[in-house]
């Protein structure tokens, strides 16, 4: 079992002996190592079990360190970082041969971003190197948003959990890269496209691309064990059946259904909370005694789209 604590100095001997630590960030918990160490970084797609063809997240302890690992930052890209680094956006930019092909999976780009977390980022300070970070859960399985579920997924493989609370976001960051001068968005996540589009115009939208250029592309990711079926729910109830089903809506509650195996998003109807509580839902419905998950898209727009987009994935 992985010891769960807030010691940064225990966290940082870790990695300095080129173990794996679990890591808080806003947005959910992260499988961390040095990013430059190809050793290290094998060692993260072993304990995750991703298959190498996925490319992992570099964090890095502000703006400033970018140049340490990227050869060219667009002026778009600039304004980006300004704009919500600290914070869930992580930008595909030209690698520099610094970092190691096996953590950018043969890419000549890098995906790069500055936590918004506290410990993460004191963590980051006292270390030499970025950390590549990708979610701490055996790949494909939801996303942990607590130092608890990193423990119970990850705690045979990892001798140190930095506990910072429950992630505030609770959905991975925006992945957006450019392609020319053109900013494409790879990933929907805690920063909204409207925000982006705001800021930098129009972008384009390439979330189930044919060939993988980023992180968090894959058709089946964040999966519950149990079948989770998208749709509208009354309608799964009367083709189903209510028993052995459990119910993930966003805010409405269902006769038919047990309430103790249905769980809102947001009650209120709030997309914020909506993302908070989305893997912490379905980590609970997956432990519980039923066979599927009737579940339901949620408004798309804003952390709608986010949602929506790892809601189908989890589907699929």
């Amino acid at each position: 079992m992985a010891l769960i604590g807030t010691d940064i100095n225990r966290a940082c001997l870790e990695l300095n002996q080129g173990n794996l630590v679990g890591i808080p960030t806003e947005t959910v918990y992260g499988l961390a190592g040095n990013a430059l160490d190809a050793k290290v970084v094998a060692k993260i797609f072993s304990v995750k079990k991703r298959p190498a063809f996925d490319p992992l997240i570099i964090h890095i302890p502000s703006f400033q360190y970018l140049d340490t690992v990227v050869s060219k930052v667009p002026e778009q890209a600039k304004l980006l970082a300004n704009s919500f680094w600290p914070g869930p956006l992580t930008l595909v930019l030209p690698s520099k041969d610094i970092v190691p092909d096996l953590t950018n999976s043969g890419l000549s780009t890098v995906a790069v971003r500055v936590p918004n977390h506290p410990l993460a980022l004191a963590l980051l300070d006292r270390l030499d190197y970025p950390l590549a970070s990708p979610s701490a859960n055996p790949f494909g399985y939801i996303s942990p948003t607590t130092a608890q579920h990193v423990e119970q997924q990850l705690g045979g493989d990892i001798p140190y959990i930095l506990d910072g609370g429950a992630c505030t976001i609770g959905i991975e960051s925006t992945i957006i890269g450019f392609e020319g001068e053109h900013p494409v968005i790879y990933r929907p996540g805690g920063v909204s496209i409207e925000a982006l589009q705001e800021l930098i115009g129009k972008t384009g939208f390439k979330p189930h691309a044919s060939k993988v250029v980023a992180p968090g592309m894959l058709n089946n990711h964040y999966s519950p064990r149990k079948n989770l079926l998208l749709g509208n729910i009354p309608e799964l109830i009367a083709a189903y059946g209510p028993e052995k089903a459990g119910v993930l809506s966003f805010k409405d509650h269902y006769q038919k259904i047990d309430e103790s195996v249905q769980f809102q998003l947001s009650e209120k109807g709030d997309l914020t909370e909506a993302a908070q509580n989305l893997f912490g839902c379905l980590r609970k419905l997956d432990a519980m005694s039923i066979t599927h998950i009737f579940a339901e898209l949620v408004p798309n727009h804003g952390l709608g789209l986010a949602i929506n987009d790892r809601l189908q994935r989890a589907a699929s």
